[in-house]
């Protein structure tokens, strides 16, 4: 295996599971928290930028309010978050500080990064602490999330912050020393991948296939959230939190885990927010020609190219594009509503106008607001 990309990152998102920052799950090991904040500290002193996106606030809470069983209930949940991320920036800021480093609190929903204006709000706020020397500690904002507006998981939630601030490189430390070809626990003669290309399908097929439920995640959030780090540009590593010194030995080269590194072109800041919609208002199924040539050169998604509409959705929100076999082509802002676009598909631009009684553009998508998968 080669030298670890994390060697030459500047930017880096750690991204540490529950089963690294607790106690099996109940509450936080400290001890654990004051190791990364040191390894951390390390990074920060060899000139690196880290943030960190951080599990650990239900169970704290779970532990806090004296509940031996994590609740079902939504509203408990959320209450579980409040309490437990008070104890664990508490915890953190009192580790950093050690080191003479400052932290903040930044809490994110898919809200924030849905709406272009948040999203570059946040976007200038992550950039500003870490100009300042600062350490972004960072998790969803479970107290106010519901399943419409949730990231979902820390891996996917450390992917999307490496795209906001376009990060090298994302490092998610699991309990598990990599991805395997299989799951271990059922062939012995798994093998650990070492190096691969971020965005590979084989990759999602080994991770399904491996089974390993690791927190909330488990292996494919892992290499899902390695495919979207890849969109900015950034390499991920997965690895063992386990190891001993792993930042600090990731950081002097040292090849750990699961390489997975980015190898397509970069995406443009635009397109880039609008591929990491985790959720889309509807989708557009293309015909086989439309598919491959939107899929090849990019180009406006025009009406005569769709067979069929999915969801209800209203002028200017996100759709995706996918081919007939469900397969994600691209995702952009559209300009006609559902209702507007199911009476134009596969029809010439030229007839928009009769058809609707007006034409906005002669486009369902205009290629400067399409980002491609």
């Amino acid at each position: 295996m080669t030298q670890s990309v994390i060697a030459l990152a500047s930017r880096i998102v750690v991204k540490v599971g529950s089963s690294l920052v607790t106690n099996d799950g109940r509450g936080l090991d400290l001890a654990r928290l004051a190791r990364w904040a040191g390894q951390i500290a390390a990074l920060v002193k060899q000139g690196k930028e880290v943030v960190l996106v951080s599990s650990g606030a239900i169970a704290e809470g779970m532990q806090r309010l004296g509940w031996s069983k994590r609740p079902v209930a939504l509203s408990e949940l959320q209450a579980a978050a409040a309490v437990g991320q008070m104890g664990l920036i508490e915890a953190y800021e009192r580790c950093f500080r050690g080191h003479g480093l400052q932290t903040a609190q930044v809490l994110l929903t898919h809200a924030d990064l849905a709406d272009r204006e948040r999203y570059l709000n946040a976007r200038s706020a992550l950039r500003t602490l870490l100009r300042l020397k600062v350490i972004p500690i960072i998790n969803e904002n479970d107290t106010v999330t519901t399943d419409e507006i949730k990231v979902g998981d820390n891996d996917t939630l450390a992917a999307l912050v490496a795209n906001l601030i376009e990060a090298d490189a994302l490092i998610i430390l699991t309990d598990q020393p990599g991805l395997y070809s299989a799951d271990p626990r059922r062939h012995p003669d798994a093998e650990l991948v070492h190096e691969a290309t971020a965005g590979d399908p084989k990759l999602e097929a080994m991770a399904g296939a491996a089974g390993s439920a690791i927190g909330t995640g488990g292996m494919l959030t892992k290499v899902l959230a390695a495919k979207r780090a890849a969109r900015s540009g950034a390499h991920t590593v997965i690895a063992s939190g386990r190891e001993d010194r792993v930042l600090e030995r990731l950081a002097q080269g040292e090849p750990i885990g699961s390489q997975l590194t980015a190898r397509q072109a970069t995406l443009a800041a635009r397109q880039q927010w609008l591929a990491d919609h985790l959720q889309v208002a509807g989708r557009l199924v293309l015909d086989a020609g439309a598919a491959r040539v939107l899929a090849e050169q990019g180009k406006s998604l025009l009406p005569i190219c769709v067979t069929e509409v999915i969801g209800e959705f209203q002028r200017g929100e996100v759709v995706g594009c996918i081919d007939r076999s469900g397969r994600d082509i691209a995702r952009g802002l559209v300009n006609y509503s559902a209702d507007e676009t199911r009476r134009i598909i596969g029809k010439p631009s030229a007839e928009i106008a009769a058809i609707l009684g007006y034409a906005d553009e002669p486009e369902l998508i205009h290629c400067d607001n399409l980002a491609l998968l």
